[in-house]
């Protein structure tokens, strides 16, 4: 077996990259933080794993990486590192996408649950001692609609089917998704206010591209129904938040569940923080026991994809950003 170089861009000791020491000897296998000695191995690299999902050490180093062949994130997220020069290069790059859709998906579910129950005004009611009934929702009959049905939104489908909800789902290609058994349609990006229009539940679970930057602002916000939840595990790029904070003053819509912003950690005065309709995850909604663990198992099973020269798992489109 040929002998390959693998640069960890990741914090030296790190208990995720223990698996590291069990990899073939014909792989060697280096691991720093430090730009400087990032450098000078990386001229011999053959492959690349960032952990540092702000791509600066990458970007720093990427020009000495002159025999480099692959490059894998232990992000899901990739816009961070697509910086002109890797983009125009040869080598691969791949990423994380649905190592953590599980997790994503329970959020939504719990989210939806949240609203539907009224956690908020049960907890409320419980702490100050009150007795006080009311009606509750059912998620039975309700419609959840996907933007963005890649891995996570097919998990967030196939754990809303079984509550008895309607699911629509939204894609660059719905040819893609023709014939799922968890949606009830599939529709283009112009099909975008059209399942916002029918959806009680909005799950936005799409990347961050120019396309999809704040794609939800104040039209779309208007086009949903009043009674209308939008949850966000996609990216915090996806919405234009200043057009969220006044939908959710107003009750243009009921509520929002969020994991992701544009800005975190969310500065302490940001008004979502006090406002009674908002359920907020600090982005983390991903992170349960071994999610470290089961990256580093799908990067690992893509390196032996690598080396028996099989396609890999999870190629990234450069251009299109995901």
């Amino acid at each position: 077996m040929a002998s390959i170089k693998l640069v960890v861009i990741d914090q030296p000791g790190a208990d995720h990259l223990k698996v590291l020491g069990t990899l073939p000897e014909s792989i060697t296998v280096d691991v720093s933080n430090q730009a400087a000695l990032l450098r000078e191995s990386v001229q011999e690299a053959d492959v690349i794993l960032n952990g540092i999902p702000d791509g600066h050490l990458l970007r720093d180093i990427f020009p000495h990486a002159t025999r480099l062949r692959w490059v894998h994130s232990l992000s899901d997220g990739v816009e961070k590192i697509l910086f002109p020069e890797l983009v125009a290069s040869p080598a691969i790059l791949t990423n994380a996408r649905g190592v953590f859709k599980q997790a994503l998906a329970e959020f939504v579910i719990a989210a939806v649950l949240y609203f539907a129950k009224d956690f908020r005004r049960l907890i409320r009611s419980q702490q100050a001692g009150i007795w006080q009934q009311f009606e509750m929702q059912e998620a039975h009959g309700k419609v959840m609609g996907i933007v963005g049905y890649g891995e996570t939104g097919r998990a967030c489908a196939e754990r809303a089917r079984p509550l008895g909800m309607k699911v629509l789902g939204l894609r660059r290609r719905p040819e893609l998704s023709r014939g799922d058994p968890w949606l009830d349609a599939v529709l283009g990006p112009d099909g975008l206010h059209g399942l916002l229009a029918q959806s009680d539940y909005v799950v936005l679970a799409a990347p961050h591209t120019p396309q999809t930057r704040r794609l939800i602002g104040k039209v779309e916000l208007a086009v949903m129904k009043a009674s209308a939840v939008l949850i966000n595990v996609g990216r915090g790029s996806l919405v234009d938040e200043t057009a969220l904070v006044d939908a959710l003053e107003q009750g243009r819509i009921r509520g929002a569940a969020l994991d992701v912003y544009e800005t975190a950690p969310l500065p302490s005065a940001h008004p979502f923080y006090r406002l009674e309709n908002v359920l907020l995850s600090p982005h983390y909604a991903d992170h349960t026991p071994g999610f470290n663990e089961r990256d580093m198992e799908f990067f690992t099973q893509n390196l032996q994809r690598f080396l028996n020269g099989e396609p890999l798992r999870n190629v990234v489109d450069k251009e299109a950003g995901y």
